[in-house]
């Protein structure tokens, strides 16, 4: 599987963008997509999530109400709309691929057997 991230940019405060990402290979065996942001300094962390065959979704405390997590499974996209950006949004953010058996949970990087290569959110305040 490959993953390809595009969508990053610079944005001031209250602004929004759409990150989307782009999967392609042996795309059956993904049952669920997620993105995690890493800031500079810090730990990589969990934004959002969803399944492949329901569109259930599952948002980090810190996105909730303002980001949106949807796929489009016919062509092997997810895209996260983020609305009310704030400058701590800002960070490189990465798509990953879940399959089953997968070691850690949706909410874990260990969890992901697949990366996208990243696209960096900057948000000015």
């Amino acid at each position: 599987v490959q993953l390809q991230a595009s969508g990053g940019g610079l944005v001031q405060a209250g602004g929004s963008l759409r990150l989307s990402c782009a999967a392609s290979g042996r795309t059956f065996s993904i049952i669920g997509m997620g993105w995690f942001r890493q800031a500079p300094g810090k730990e990589r962390e969990f934004v959002a999530y969803v399944t492949s065959a329901s569109g259930l979704t599952y948002y980090s405390d810190s996105v909730k109400g303002r980001f949106t997590l949807s796929r489009d499974n016919a062509k092997n996209m997810v895209y996260l709309q983020m609305n009310s950006l704030k400058p701590e949004d800002t960070a490189v953010y990465y798509c990953a691929a879940r399959i089953p058996y997968a070691s850690g949970s949706s909410s874990s990087s260990e969890g992901y057997a697949y990366w996208g290569q990243g696209t960096l959110v900057t948000v000015s305040s």
